[in-house]
Protein backbone atom coordinates (compact mmCIF):
# COMPACT_ATOMS: atom_id res chain seq x y z
CA UNK A 1 0.00 0.00 0.00
CA UNK A 2 0.97 3.64 -0.71
CA UNK A 3 2.18 5.30 2.22
CA UNK A 4 0.99 8.86 0.58
CA UNK A 5 -1.04 9.22 3.90
CA UNK A 6 1.35 8.20 6.64
CA UNK A 7 1.29 10.75 9.30
CA UNK A 8 4.89 11.74 11.28
CA UNK A 9 4.00 12.78 15.02
CA UNK A 10 5.38 15.82 15.99
CA UNK A 11 8.46 14.04 17.78
CA UNK A 12 8.91 12.33 14.72
CA UNK A 13 8.55 15.31 12.56
CA UNK A 14 10.97 17.63 14.70
CA UNK A 15 13.60 14.65 14.64
CA UNK A 16 13.19 14.10 10.38
CA UNK A 17 13.74 17.98 10.01
CA UNK A 18 16.94 17.92 12.52
CA UNK A 19 18.55 15.62 9.84
CA UNK A 20 18.65 18.27 7.06
CA UNK A 21 22.16 19.47 6.45
CA UNK A 22 21.43 23.22 5.65
CA UNK A 23 23.25 23.24 2.46
CA UNK A 24 24.61 26.24 1.41
CA UNK A 25 22.94 25.69 -2.03
CA UNK A 26 19.98 23.44 -1.40
CA UNK A 27 19.73 20.74 -3.72
CA UNK A 28 16.07 19.87 -2.76
CA UNK A 29 14.88 23.20 -3.87
CA UNK A 30 16.80 23.24 -6.83
CA UNK A 31 14.55 20.25 -7.71
CA UNK A 32 11.46 21.88 -6.82
CA UNK A 33 9.40 23.38 -9.58
CA UNK A 34 7.68 26.31 -7.62
CA UNK A 35 11.58 26.49 -5.47
CA UNK A 36 10.20 26.25 -1.72
CA UNK A 37 11.91 27.48 0.95
CA UNK A 38 12.48 23.81 2.12
CA UNK A 39 15.92 24.27 4.08
CA UNK A 40 14.03 27.19 5.71
CA UNK A 41 11.02 25.14 6.77
CA UNK A 42 12.98 22.11 7.89
CA UNK A 43 15.02 24.67 10.33
CA UNK A 44 11.78 26.03 11.32
CA UNK A 45 10.14 22.81 12.26
CA UNK A 46 13.42 21.61 14.04
CA UNK A 47 12.92 24.19 16.72
CA UNK A 48 9.29 23.24 16.94
CA UNK A 49 8.13 26.90 15.81
CA UNK A 50 5.32 25.05 13.35
CA UNK A 51 3.86 28.31 12.61
CA UNK A 52 6.72 29.58 11.47
CA UNK A 53 7.34 26.62 9.11
CA UNK A 54 4.11 27.18 7.67
CA UNK A 55 4.30 30.58 6.98
CA UNK A 56 7.85 30.08 4.75
CA UNK A 57 6.16 27.44 2.84
CA UNK A 58 3.25 30.13 2.53
CA UNK A 59 5.89 32.37 0.72
CA UNK A 60 5.63 29.93 -2.52
CA UNK A 61 2.77 27.51 -2.11
CA UNK A 62 -0.94 27.73 -1.58
CA UNK A 63 -1.69 24.46 -1.02
CA UNK A 64 1.36 22.58 1.21
CA UNK A 65 -0.88 19.98 2.43
CA UNK A 66 -1.83 19.03 -1.20
CA UNK A 67 1.45 18.94 -2.49
CA UNK A 68 3.15 17.09 0.99
CA UNK A 69 0.89 13.91 -0.54
CA UNK A 70 0.70 14.32 -3.97
CA UNK A 71 4.00 15.96 -5.74
CA UNK A 72 6.23 13.73 -7.44
CA UNK A 73 8.66 13.87 -4.49
CA UNK A 74 11.08 11.24 -5.43
CA UNK A 75 11.79 12.98 -8.54
CA UNK A 76 11.96 16.62 -7.34
CA UNK A 77 12.85 17.55 -3.58
CA UNK A 78 13.54 14.35 -2.32
CA UNK A 79 15.12 13.03 -5.27
CA UNK A 80 18.09 15.87 -5.39
CA UNK A 81 18.15 15.82 -1.23
CA UNK A 82 22.18 15.41 -0.41
CA UNK A 83 21.51 12.55 2.26
CA UNK A 84 20.62 10.22 -1.12
CA UNK A 85 24.03 9.75 -1.29
CA UNK A 86 24.12 8.04 2.10
CA UNK A 87 20.63 6.17 1.49
CA UNK A 88 19.02 8.32 3.94
CA UNK A 89 17.41 11.23 1.93
CA UNK A 90 15.14 13.27 4.34
CA UNK A 91 11.06 12.74 4.25
CA UNK A 92 10.64 16.40 2.83
CA UNK A 93 6.72 15.56 1.96
CA UNK A 94 5.83 14.25 4.88
CA UNK A 95 7.40 17.31 6.69
CA UNK A 96 5.39 19.59 5.02
CA UNK A 97 2.11 16.98 5.28
CA UNK A 98 2.91 17.85 8.77
CA UNK A 99 3.08 21.31 9.11
CA UNK A 100 0.33 22.00 7.41
CA UNK A 101 -1.95 19.33 8.85
CA UNK A 102 -0.54 20.96 12.16
CA UNK A 103 -1.05 24.63 11.19
CA UNK A 104 -4.55 23.97 10.21
CA UNK A 105 -5.91 21.84 12.62
CA UNK A 106 -4.68 23.94 15.29
CA UNK A 107 -5.87 27.17 13.17
CA UNK A 108 -2.44 28.62 13.80
CA UNK A 109 -2.55 32.70 12.23
CA UNK A 110 -0.38 32.14 9.46
CA UNK A 111 0.07 35.45 7.64
CA UNK A 112 -1.92 39.24 7.40
CA UNK A 113 -3.71 39.97 4.03
CA UNK A 114 -3.94 43.38 2.83
CA UNK A 115 -7.00 45.46 1.94
CA UNK A 116 -8.23 44.34 -1.56
CA UNK A 117 -8.03 47.40 -3.17
CA UNK A 118 -5.72 46.68 -6.21
CA UNK A 119 -8.06 45.28 -8.85
CA UNK A 120 -10.68 42.94 -9.40
CA UNK A 121 -9.69 39.53 -10.69
CA UNK A 122 -11.92 36.30 -12.10
CA UNK A 123 -10.34 32.88 -12.02
CA UNK A 124 -11.86 30.31 -13.77
CA UNK A 125 -11.63 26.96 -12.67
CA UNK A 126 -10.44 25.83 -8.98
CA UNK A 127 -8.40 23.20 -9.54
CA UNK A 128 -4.14 23.60 -8.39
CA UNK A 129 -3.97 26.44 -11.40
CA UNK A 130 -6.59 28.46 -10.27
CA UNK A 131 -6.15 27.95 -6.59
CA UNK A 132 -2.59 28.93 -6.66
CA UNK A 133 -3.08 32.38 -8.95
CA UNK A 134 -6.07 33.22 -6.41
CA UNK A 135 -3.91 32.71 -3.46
CA UNK A 136 -1.12 34.41 -4.91
CA UNK A 137 -3.12 37.39 -6.30
CA UNK A 138 -4.93 37.72 -2.64
CA UNK A 139 -1.94 38.08 -0.55
CA UNK A 140 -0.78 40.96 -2.91
CA UNK A 141 -4.07 43.28 -2.34
CA UNK A 142 -6.43 41.76 -5.39
CA UNK A 143 -10.12 40.76 -5.22
CA UNK A 144 -10.42 37.69 -6.05
CA UNK A 145 -13.19 35.73 -7.05
CA UNK A 146 -13.01 31.89 -7.96
CA UNK A 147 -16.05 29.79 -10.81
CA UNK A 148 -16.08 26.54 -10.70
CA UNK A 149 -18.53 24.34 -12.36
CA UNK A 150 -18.83 21.84 -9.62
CA UNK A 151 -20.99 22.14 -6.74
CA UNK A 152 -17.67 22.11 -4.24
CA UNK A 153 -14.15 24.14 -5.57
CA UNK A 154 -10.98 22.22 -6.05
CA UNK A 155 -11.43 20.87 -9.48
CA UNK A 156 -9.27 18.04 -10.15
CA UNK A 157 -7.88 17.79 -6.57
CA UNK A 158 -11.43 16.98 -5.57
CA UNK A 159 -12.74 15.28 -8.25
CA UNK A 160 -9.79 13.89 -10.51
CA UNK A 161 -7.36 12.56 -8.02
CA UNK A 162 -8.82 9.47 -5.48
CA UNK A 163 -9.65 10.53 -1.95
CA UNK A 164 -7.20 7.48 -0.83
CA UNK A 165 -4.55 9.57 -2.29
CA UNK A 166 -5.90 12.57 -1.77
CA UNK A 167 -8.59 13.03 1.29
CA UNK A 168 -11.77 15.13 0.39
CA UNK A 169 -10.73 16.94 4.19
CA UNK A 170 -7.09 17.93 2.78
CA UNK A 171 -8.75 20.18 -0.24
CA UNK A 172 -11.25 21.46 1.56
CA UNK A 173 -8.69 22.88 4.25
CA UNK A 174 -6.81 24.17 2.15
CA UNK A 175 -9.77 26.06 0.13
CA UNK A 176 -11.09 27.14 3.75
CA UNK A 177 -7.57 28.79 4.02
CA UNK A 178 -7.76 30.58 0.94
CA UNK A 179 -11.36 31.82 1.88
CA UNK A 180 -9.63 33.31 4.86
CA UNK A 181 -7.49 35.30 2.82
CA UNK A 182 -10.29 36.81 0.99
CA UNK A 183 -10.49 34.45 -1.78
CA UNK A 184 -14.55 33.91 -2.80
CA UNK A 185 -15.61 31.26 -4.58
CA UNK A 186 -18.69 30.88 -6.75
CA UNK A 187 -19.82 26.82 -7.13
CA UNK A 188 -21.92 25.47 -9.68
CA UNK A 189 -21.47 28.09 -11.94
CA UNK A 190 -20.13 26.89 -15.67
CA UNK A 191 -18.59 30.31 -17.83
CA UNK A 192 -19.47 29.51 -21.18
CA UNK A 193 -23.04 28.52 -20.01
CA UNK A 194 -23.81 29.87 -16.98
CA UNK A 195 -22.00 33.32 -17.87
CA UNK A 196 -19.47 34.60 -20.22
CA UNK A 197 -16.10 36.02 -20.27
CA UNK A 198 -17.45 39.55 -21.72
CA UNK A 199 -20.32 39.49 -18.90
CA UNK A 200 -17.51 38.60 -16.44
CA UNK A 201 -15.23 42.30 -17.94
CA UNK A 202 -19.04 43.74 -17.74
CA UNK A 203 -19.16 43.22 -13.85
CA UNK A 204 -16.00 45.12 -13.46
CA UNK A 205 -12.86 42.39 -13.09
CA UNK A 206 -9.66 43.76 -14.33
CA UNK A 207 -8.58 40.57 -15.46
CA UNK A 208 -9.74 37.14 -15.87
CA UNK A 209 -7.70 33.57 -15.69
CA UNK A 210 -8.78 30.65 -17.31
CA UNK A 211 -7.72 27.79 -15.33
CA UNK A 212 -10.26 25.26 -16.26
CA UNK A 213 -7.91 22.20 -17.26
CA UNK A 214 -8.07 19.60 -19.54
CA UNK A 215 -11.70 18.57 -19.21
CA UNK A 216 -12.31 16.29 -22.16
CA UNK A 217 -10.72 12.82 -21.98
CA UNK A 218 -8.98 11.11 -25.14
CA UNK A 219 -11.52 8.18 -26.85
CA UNK A 220 -10.35 5.10 -28.48
CA UNK A 221 -12.17 4.82 -31.63
CA UNK A 222 -12.03 1.27 -32.35
CA UNK A 223 -14.42 -1.60 -33.61
CA UNK A 224 -17.30 -2.67 -30.60
CA UNK A 225 -16.59 0.94 -29.17
CA UNK A 226 -20.48 1.34 -29.05
CA UNK A 227 -20.68 -1.30 -26.88
CA UNK A 228 -21.95 -0.80 -22.98
CA UNK A 229 -19.47 -1.91 -20.69
CA UNK A 230 -16.90 1.05 -22.19
CA UNK A 231 -16.24 4.02 -19.77
CA UNK A 232 -13.87 6.83 -19.87
CA UNK A 233 -11.84 6.65 -16.63
CA UNK A 234 -11.96 10.51 -15.60
CA UNK A 235 -15.89 9.85 -15.46
CA UNK A 236 -15.41 6.91 -13.16
CA UNK A 237 -13.41 9.11 -11.11
CA UNK A 238 -15.55 11.41 -10.64
CA UNK A 239 -18.59 9.63 -9.95
CA UNK A 240 -16.51 8.04 -7.59
CA UNK A 241 -15.79 11.18 -5.68
CA UNK A 242 -19.51 12.50 -6.18
CA UNK A 243 -20.11 9.11 -4.12
CA UNK A 244 -17.96 9.72 -1.53
CA UNK A 245 -18.88 13.35 -1.21
CA UNK A 246 -22.79 12.03 -0.60
CA UNK A 247 -23.49 13.65 -3.61
CA UNK A 248 -25.19 10.46 -5.66
CA UNK A 249 -25.87 6.70 -4.89
CA UNK A 250 -23.26 3.82 -5.58
CA UNK A 251 -25.54 2.76 -8.21
CA UNK A 252 -25.01 6.08 -10.06
CA UNK A 253 -20.91 4.89 -9.85
CA UNK A 254 -20.36 3.30 -13.35
CA UNK A 255 -19.18 0.06 -12.13
CA UNK A 256 -20.67 -3.07 -10.22
CA UNK A 257 -18.80 -5.11 -7.09
CA UNK A 258 -17.58 -7.81 -8.84
CA UNK A 259 -16.93 -6.76 -12.65
CA UNK A 260 -13.51 -7.68 -14.62
CA UNK A 261 -11.89 -4.61 -15.08
CA UNK A 262 -9.59 -3.44 -17.50
CA UNK A 263 -7.62 -0.36 -17.37
CA UNK A 264 -6.11 0.90 -20.69
CA UNK A 265 -3.42 3.22 -20.49
CA UNK A 266 -0.23 3.84 -17.98
CA UNK A 267 -0.07 6.74 -16.64
CA UNK A 268 -0.98 7.87 -13.10
CA UNK A 269 -4.87 8.33 -13.81
CA UNK A 270 -4.57 4.88 -15.08
CA UNK A 271 -3.33 3.45 -11.42
CA UNK A 272 -5.81 5.72 -9.61
CA UNK A 273 -8.48 4.41 -12.07
CA UNK A 274 -7.22 0.73 -11.13
CA UNK A 275 -7.14 1.16 -7.40
CA UNK A 276 -10.29 2.70 -7.70
CA UNK A 277 -11.52 -0.05 -9.41
CA UNK A 278 -9.96 -2.91 -6.63
CA UNK A 279 -11.77 -0.65 -3.70
CA UNK A 280 -15.07 -0.58 -5.67
CA UNK A 281 -14.89 -4.79 -5.56
CA UNK A 282 -13.64 -5.21 -9.19
CA UNK A 283 -13.22 -9.25 -9.13
CA UNK A 284 -9.76 -8.22 -10.87
CA UNK A 285 -8.34 -5.39 -13.03
CA UNK A 286 -5.86 -5.91 -15.48
CA UNK A 287 -3.84 -2.62 -16.76
CA UNK A 288 -3.20 -2.72 -20.35
CA UNK A 289 0.26 -0.35 -21.18
CA UNK A 290 1.76 0.16 -24.28
CA UNK A 291 4.84 0.71 -22.94
CA UNK A 292 7.60 -1.47 -21.51
CA UNK A 293 7.83 -2.19 -17.94
CA UNK A 294 10.55 0.27 -17.61
CA UNK A 295 8.98 3.13 -19.79
CA UNK A 296 5.83 3.71 -18.23
CA UNK A 297 4.34 6.99 -17.91
CA UNK A 298 2.67 6.55 -13.80
CA UNK A 299 5.62 7.35 -11.02
CA UNK A 300 7.08 4.14 -9.74
CA UNK A 301 5.42 4.85 -6.45
CA UNK A 302 1.44 4.87 -8.34
CA UNK A 303 2.86 2.01 -10.30
CA UNK A 304 3.92 -0.04 -7.12
CA UNK A 305 1.06 0.96 -4.99
CA UNK A 306 -1.56 -0.78 -7.33
CA UNK A 307 0.91 -3.38 -8.29
CA UNK A 308 0.90 -4.08 -4.65
CA UNK A 309 -3.20 -3.82 -4.12
CA UNK A 310 -3.60 -6.44 -6.71
CA UNK A 311 -3.73 -5.29 -10.02
CA UNK A 312 -2.38 -6.89 -12.73
CA UNK A 313 -0.29 -5.72 -15.66
CA UNK A 314 -0.28 -6.53 -19.55
CA UNK A 315 2.87 -4.58 -21.02
CA UNK A 316 3.62 -3.58 -24.17
CA UNK A 317 0.35 -4.49 -26.08
CA UNK A 318 -2.42 -1.85 -27.80
CA UNK A 319 -6.65 -2.90 -27.94
CA UNK A 320 -7.27 -2.99 -31.37
CA UNK A 321 -11.30 -4.42 -30.81
CA UNK A 322 -14.16 -4.44 -28.40
CA UNK A 323 -15.72 -7.69 -28.23
CA UNK A 324 -19.51 -8.18 -26.95
CA UNK A 325 -22.89 -9.83 -27.25
CA UNK A 326 -26.58 -8.41 -27.61
CA UNK A 327 -24.48 -5.04 -27.46
CA UNK A 328 -23.11 -5.65 -23.96
CA UNK A 329 -19.14 -5.93 -23.54
CA UNK A 330 -17.84 -9.18 -23.05
CA UNK A 331 -13.84 -9.24 -24.13
CA UNK A 332 -10.80 -7.10 -25.66
CA UNK A 333 -8.63 -8.00 -27.99
CA UNK A 334 -4.89 -6.62 -27.60
CA UNK A 335 -1.94 -7.05 -29.34
CA UNK A 336 1.63 -6.67 -29.40
CA UNK A 337 4.03 -7.36 -32.01
CA UNK A 338 4.24 -10.39 -31.15
CA UNK A 339 0.60 -12.19 -29.83
CA UNK A 340 -3.20 -10.78 -29.80
CA UNK A 341 -4.72 -11.79 -26.53
CA UNK A 342 -8.84 -12.02 -26.23
CA UNK A 343 -8.91 -10.81 -22.50
CA UNK A 344 -12.43 -11.59 -21.03
CA UNK A 345 -14.21 -8.35 -19.07
CA UNK A 346 -17.23 -6.85 -18.22
CA UNK A 347 -16.00 -3.22 -18.00
CA UNK A 348 -13.23 -1.46 -19.88
CA UNK A 349 -11.95 2.24 -18.20
CA UNK A 350 -10.15 4.57 -20.68
CA UNK A 351 -7.34 6.30 -19.46
CA UNK A 352 -5.24 7.70 -22.64
CA UNK A 353 -5.36 11.61 -21.54
CA UNK A 354 -7.04 14.67 -22.16
CA UNK A 355 -7.44 17.77 -23.92
CA UNK A 356 -9.11 21.16 -22.75
CA UNK A 357 -12.49 22.10 -23.52
CA UNK A 358 -13.55 25.07 -26.19
CA UNK A 359 -16.66 25.86 -24.15
CA UNK A 360 -14.52 29.60 -23.04
CA UNK A 361 -13.06 30.23 -25.95
CA UNK A 362 -16.15 29.47 -28.53
CA UNK A 363 -18.34 31.66 -26.45
CA UNK A 364 -16.65 34.65 -26.52
CA UNK A 365 -13.93 36.23 -29.24
CA UNK A 366 -10.21 36.60 -29.45
CA UNK A 367 -8.88 34.38 -27.87
CA UNK A 368 -6.64 31.62 -30.15
CA UNK A 369 -6.32 28.15 -29.62
CA UNK A 370 -3.62 25.96 -31.69
CA UNK A 371 -4.47 22.84 -33.21
CA UNK A 372 -4.70 20.99 -30.53
CA UNK A 373 -7.21 23.51 -28.91
CA UNK A 374 -4.41 24.65 -25.68
CA UNK A 375 -4.89 27.97 -25.62
CA UNK A 376 -1.96 30.32 -26.82
CA UNK A 377 -0.52 32.68 -24.55
CA UNK A 378 2.29 35.50 -24.68
CA UNK A 379 5.37 35.67 -22.63
CA UNK A 380 4.78 39.66 -21.78
CA UNK A 381 3.14 40.11 -19.55
CA UNK A 382 3.10 36.32 -18.62
CA UNK A 383 0.35 33.91 -19.43
CA UNK A 384 -1.85 36.84 -21.68
CA UNK A 385 -3.93 35.23 -24.13
CA UNK A 386 -4.32 36.86 -27.44
CA UNK A 387 -7.33 39.26 -25.52
CA UNK A 388 -6.66 41.93 -23.80
CA UNK A 389 -6.63 40.96 -20.07
CA UNK A 390 -7.44 37.85 -20.59
CA UNK A 391 -4.53 35.05 -19.11
CA UNK A 392 -4.52 31.55 -18.92
CA UNK A 393 -2.32 28.76 -17.43
CA UNK A 394 -2.04 24.96 -16.35
CA UNK A 395 -3.07 22.29 -18.50
CA UNK A 396 -5.62 24.96 -20.78
CA UNK A 397 -2.11 25.59 -21.85
CA UNK A 398 0.26 22.80 -21.88
CA UNK A 399 -0.48 19.06 -21.98
CA UNK A 400 -1.52 17.61 -18.51
CA UNK A 401 1.31 17.89 -16.75
CA UNK A 402 1.30 17.34 -12.62
CA UNK A 403 0.21 19.38 -9.51
CA UNK A 404 3.01 21.41 -8.89
CA UNK A 405 4.01 21.49 -12.29
CA UNK A 406 0.62 23.48 -12.86
CA UNK A 407 1.15 25.52 -9.60
CA UNK A 408 4.69 26.69 -11.35
CA UNK A 409 3.32 28.12 -14.60
CA UNK A 410 0.37 29.47 -12.54
CA UNK A 411 2.99 31.89 -10.32
CA UNK A 412 4.33 32.91 -13.38
CA UNK A 413 1.07 33.91 -14.50
CA UNK A 414 -0.03 35.32 -11.15
CA UNK A 415 2.86 37.57 -11.76
CA UNK A 416 2.17 38.72 -15.34
CA UNK A 417 -1.22 39.64 -14.25
CA UNK A 418 -0.25 41.73 -11.62
CA UNK A 419 1.95 43.50 -13.57
CA UNK A 420 -0.96 43.89 -16.47
CA UNK A 421 -3.18 45.07 -14.17
CA UNK A 422 -1.15 47.48 -12.13
CA UNK A 423 0.03 48.96 -15.24
CA UNK A 424 -3.37 49.62 -17.05
CA UNK A 425 -4.43 51.43 -13.70
CA UNK A 426 -1.40 53.42 -13.60
CA UNK A 427 -2.05 54.63 -17.58
CA UNK A 428 -5.48 55.42 -15.91
CA UNK A 429 -4.32 57.74 -13.82
CA UNK A 430 -1.97 59.14 -15.60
Amino acid sequence: MSNINSILTTKQAIAEANRCHHCKTPACQRGCPISNDISEFLGALGRGDIGEACRIILRKSNLPAICGRVCAHELQCEGHCIRNESGEGIRIGMCERFIADFSAENEIPLINIPQKTRGRIGVIGSGPAGLTVAGDLVKEGFDVTVFEAQPEPGGLLMYGIPGFRLPHYVVKNEIRQLETFGVKFVTNCLVGQDTTVDKLFNEGFDALFIGSGTAVSNDLDLPGRELNGIVLSSYLLRMDALWHCGQILRSDVPMESGDRVLVVGGGNSAMDTARTAMRLGAAGVTVIIRESEDNILALETEYQAAASEGAQFLFEHSPKEFQGENGQLIALLASSSQDEKTIPCDRVFLSIGSRPANRIVSTTTGIDVNEGGYVICKERPFGMTTRRGVFAGGDVVHKPANVVLAMRDAKKVAVGIREYVDAVKLLAIT
